[in-house]
């Protein structure tokens, strides 16, 4: 037989040959139970071993409050609070500016900085002016069947 062939029957009778653990009492050497097992056995169970542990500790991690205490994970109520205080702050910086531009307003008056405008009568009428022609007046078929629905509600609400 080749070598290569020899290596890999030994390799194999190795790994497939049965062991036997036995677990003894210290004091009595009364066996207290005993496995027959080879290597490919307890890599098997070491692999499954590890893929349960990893599984577990990651369940627990994503679906329990423990993702708080790990850093770049906040919770649900701080992010709810951030958004809110997000919000009044715009709120109030917007409030801030109104009551800015109406002081400086009410400072202009006092001190009498006021600004003139020439004022164009015929400007301003023409700027009131709109030309109907511009605007389509007629109803379309979806407003007439709507106005016929309403109609008819009314109706049925007035006979109840």
């Amino acid at each position: 037989m080749s070598e290569k062939r020899l290596k890999r029957k030994a390799f194999l009778n190795k790994i497939t040959t049965k062991n036997r653990l036995v677990i003894l009492n210290e004091e009595t050497f009364e066996e207290i139970f005993s496995f027959k097992l080879n290597i490919v056995n307890v890599f098997i169970a070491a692999t499954i071993g590890a893929i349960l542990l990893i599984s577990v500790t990651s369940y627990i991690i994503a679906f329990t409050p423990l993702r708080e205490y790990i850093p770049g994970y906040a919770s649900t109520k701080l992010k709810q609070d951030a958004i809110v205080l997000g919000l009044k702050s715009d709120s109030l910086e917007f409030a801030l500016k109104k009551n800015d531009a109406y002081i400086q307003s009410v400072r202009k008056v006092l001190t009498g900085d006021l600004e003139y405008a020439k004022v164009n009568k015929d400007s301003i009428m023409a700027s009131e002016f709109v030309d109907p022609s511009e605007y389509n007046f007629e109803a379309s078929k979806e407003e007439l069947e709507l106005r016929k629905q309403v109609e008819e509600e009314a109706k049925n609400n007035k006979k109840k």
